[in-house]
């Protein structure tokens, strides 16, 4: 309890040190905290998470972060069978009740950002994919997540709301698998979060869509009851709340909460 105290404490003074500046301040003073700390994160999070985890390991030299991305729900299950880890960030408030549910929370979950479907398309949109309903068109080969990721969930919910059935010739086991897809030039589209088609911006063309935003998914993040660090968890949690830390997600595409 009093690692977990330390470190929450060393998490808010790293947050008041950090301002507007784009460089967080040391919450190491003291060698506070140090060690391994690994994060289990939904795939759409890659990007913003790299560089997140890179500048608080700037702030903090004796912490080394190690990501594992994937499914939201193949993630919470791995927490929930006993994989070691400090943190999960997930796609989704539902995956993360697996976790929750379990006893396997360190904390109460908090919700960081939030993320909004796009149609991913070839770049320059050689099919000519305005919305949803274009994806009906039987000569079109669509990318869907599995329905029990978040992507997959929210894709569901989009399509429910146009009224629109498409049948997918795969169902991926998250949004980066679906995105590649695309960017392979196995499928004509794929429903994917705006974040991933922002980030592969130069292979591919995010086609907006207005049942996306019946369909938004908030992004909670935790730290692991049993985690091997929880002084370095806490405060990295605390970071990724930080104003820093939301620049860098803004910039990604994510919405903030």
């Amino acid at each position: 309890m009093k690692r977990t105290l330390a470190g929450v404490a060393v998490a808010l003074l790293a947050l008041s040190g950090c301002g507007d500046s784009a460089s967080p301040t040391s919450a190491t003073s003291g060698g506070a905290i140090s060690g391994n700390l690994t994060v289990l994160a939904a795939a759409s999070l890659t990007e913003s998470f790299d560089k997140i985890g890179k500048d608080f390991e700037t702030a903090n030299p004796g912490v080394k972060v190690t990501f594992s991305y994937g499914g939201s729900s193949g993630l919470a299950q791995q927490i929930t069978s006993g994989a070691p880890a400090d943190v999960f960030a997930a796609a989704s408030p539902a995956t993360m009740k697996t976790v929750t549910d379990a006893g396997d929370a360190g904390g109460e979950a908090t919700v960081f950002v939030k993320n909004q479907l796009v149609i991913a398309v070839a770049k320059g949109n050689p099919k000519g994919i305005k919305g949803l309903s274009d994806l009906t068109n039987s000569s079109l080969k669509v990318a869907l997540c599995a329905e029990q990721v978040p992507c997959g969930a929210a894709a569901k919910k989009a399509l429910a709301t146009a009224n629109v059935k498409v049948t997918p010739v795969t169902l991926e086991q998250d949004v980066k698998s679906a995105l590649s897809k695309v960017k392979l030039g196995e499928v004509d589209a794929a429903l994917v979060y705006r974040t991933d088609a922002k980030a592969a911006s130069s292979d591919v063309d995010g086609i907006e869509f207005p049942e996306s935003a019946g369909a938004i998914n908030d992004y909670p993040i935790v730290t692991l009851k049993s985690a091997p660090n929880p002084s370095a968890a806490a405060a990295f949690v605390a970071y990724v709340q930080s104003g820093p830390a939301l620049d860098v997600l803004i910039d990604a595409g994510f919405q903030k909460p």
